[in-house]
Order: structure tokens, then C-alpha cells, then sequence
């Protein structure tokens, strides 16, 4: 059976992460309270920026940056979205 949290994004419970996304008390908190679902989102929206802002994952602005947009995609708050990104429709 699979761990279940308390997800920060969704308010409810839900099959949470496998392992720690990376090392760090951060990712400890990711790991504690973040879903698979949740996550899983984030890293799809995550790569949108990247590709479509063109951003250099050497650079720690780009690094900052992303990581300011990843608590507030998790918290529910307002965040970036790539602009004239248009999501494929089936």
C-alpha cells in the first residue's frame, strides 16, 4: 500500500511521494507533505518554464527563481506560467 500525506496543495489525503525528491530539509518537506499527484504537476509545469523561458539551469538566478515558483505552485498561491504557452488538446 502506498504512503499516504496530508497534501499542501490539495488539502487532502493522497498517495504521497516514493522517495525524498532531493537531499536537503527541503526536500524532507517536499517528502512529508507533498502528493505523488501534486509533484508529478509540478514537474510537468516546472519543464514548461524551463523550455519555454529558455532558462539556464546553470545559472542560480534561474535555479532562485524556479525554486520561488515551486512553493508557490505547492502553496496554492499565484505563480508563473509560461506566456503564450498553449497546452495540446486531445
Amino acid at each position: 500500500m502506498a504512503r499516504t500525506v496530508h497534501c499542501r496543495k490539495y488539502q487532502t489525503e493522497l498517495p504521497g511521494l516514493d522517495r525524498v525528491p532531493f537531499p536537503g530539509p527541503k526536500g524532507e518537506a517536499l517528502y512529508a507533505d507533498i502528493s505523488q499527484k501534486a509533484w508529478n504537476e509540478w514537474i510537468a509545469h516546472q519543464t514548461t518554464l524551463i523550455n519555454e523561458m529558455r532558462l539556464n539551469m546553470m545559472d542560480l538566478t534561474a535555479r532562485t527563481y524556479l525554486t520561488e515558483q515551486r512553493e508557490k505552485f505547492f502553496a496554492g498561491e499565484e505563480f508563473d506560467r509560461a506566456e503564450g504557452y498553449v497546452p495540446k488538446t486531445e
